[in-house]
């Protein structure tokens, strides 16, 4: 396996990992955290700032996710999966700009 391809193979654990894998938060609340798309406030104002603006994310934007009825665990899973799925954004976009730029295919890397 070649080092890129292993780069490929560990990304795609990651993201199977972080939206099929055992966790305290269901896999539906995952999954719309990685999508940052489909969850209700307060949820939505944190995974947002996570995602769009993280420096701006505050104790108070934690709290209020804390206390909508998640624990601590649901919602530290939720900020980990909306960093992976921006990630996960950024890296596809980022193969997608490589290969235009190459005249390569562009290479599949979602899970």
């Amino acid at each position: 396996m070649s080092d890129e391809d292993g780069k490929r193979a560990a990304h795609r654990a990651l993201v199977d990992r972080v939206l099929n894998g055992e966790g305290k938060a269901s896999a539906e609340q995952r999954a719309c955290a990685f999508g940052n798309d489909g969850l209700s406030s307060p949820l939505d104002t944190l995974i947002g700032k996570i995602v769009n603006s993280p420096a701006q994310v505050s104790e108070a934007d934690l709290a209020a996710a804390k206390a909508s009825g998640r624990t601590e665990d649901q919602v530290f899973e939720l900020v980990v999966c909306a960093a992976v799925g921006q990630s996960d954004r950024l890296y596809g976009a980022g193969l997608a700009a490589l290969a235009e730029a190459t005249g390569g295919e562009r290479p599949d890397h979602a899970a």
